[in-house]
């Protein structure tokens, strides 16, 4: 199996720690499911810990940053999940979606092996207006075009539910816009290298892009433009939970 995160996946562990806020509305959309499927698992984040669960990931690099207790994990891809149909009360997919092979015959397959499914994807739409795509790598929006995202998601797991997921001002997670009132932190490499989005642009690209935004923020465009860094708040910046009626 190609293996994508021998690069992406250094570090993944410490700069995408579970947010708290994020776990909970997960959980919520669990409901009362006892056994849950997480494919794509990665490193383990939002695995609950009061249900049984069994992960599924194709990267060895990933499998071994899971910590010590973490849920049992098979070594297989989404799009030929080695389980026997509805034999999981949900299927978990966490932010995975985009990259699997197939898209269409992996959420196939996580019908086919659960009763529900509860996915976190975003919506193309909102994810473009954000400012670091919008005003400094546009080069995102247009990469991530034909990638699946909420319409396709929600249209494969039909009929489904679409949820809104507020991003806190200190998420802790860092995944593409989990920094969208804390600018500085797009300038360190290590947390750009855990994003997908931003590690498989030209780097050269990329860090154009970073000296134009620490311009920004020394002169206060920035600040103009989007208000003070840090302030205690959520925004709404693409991320939705796709969930299943069963």
């Amino acid at each position: 199996m190609n293996d994508p995160y021998r690069t992406l996946g250094t570090g993944y562990a410490g700069q995408r720690r579970p947010d708290p806020r994020l776990a909970a509305l997960i959980d919520d959309a669990l409901g009362r499911a006892r056994t849950v499927v997480n494919v794509g698992a990665g490193a383990g984040s939002y695995e609950p810990a009061d249900r049984s669960v069994l992960a599924v990931e194709p990267s060895p690099v990933m499998i071994a940053q899971r910590p010590q207790g973490s849920a049992p994990v098979v070594r297989a891809v989404a799009e030929r999940l080695p389980f026997a149909d509805k034999c999981f009360d949900v299927g978990l997919a966490i932010l995975t979606v985009h990259h699997w092979t197939d898209p269409a015959r992996g959420l196939a397959e996580l019908r086919r092996v659960s009763h529900r499914q509860v996915v976190l994807t975003w919506d193309h739409a909102v994810m473009s207006r954000f400012w670091l795509v919008a005003d400094y790598l546009p080069e995102i929006a247009e990469a991530e075009r034909e990638l699946p995202e909420r319409d396709f998601i929600a249209e494969h797991l039909a009929p489904a539910r679409v949820t809104e997921v507020p991003v806190p001002h200190d998420c802790s997670d860092g995944f593409l816009a989990a920094y969208w009132n804390r600018p500085h932190a797009y300038l360190d490499p290590a947390a750009r290298a855990s994003i997908s989005s931003l590690a498989k642009l030209d780097p050269s690209r990329v860090e154009q892009a970073m000296r134009r935004l620490r311009a920004d923020l020394a002169d206060g465009t920035w600040q103009e433009r989007h208000g003070r860094p840090g302030a205690a708040d959520t925004a709404d910046v693409g991320y939705r939970l796709v969930s299943s009626p069963g």
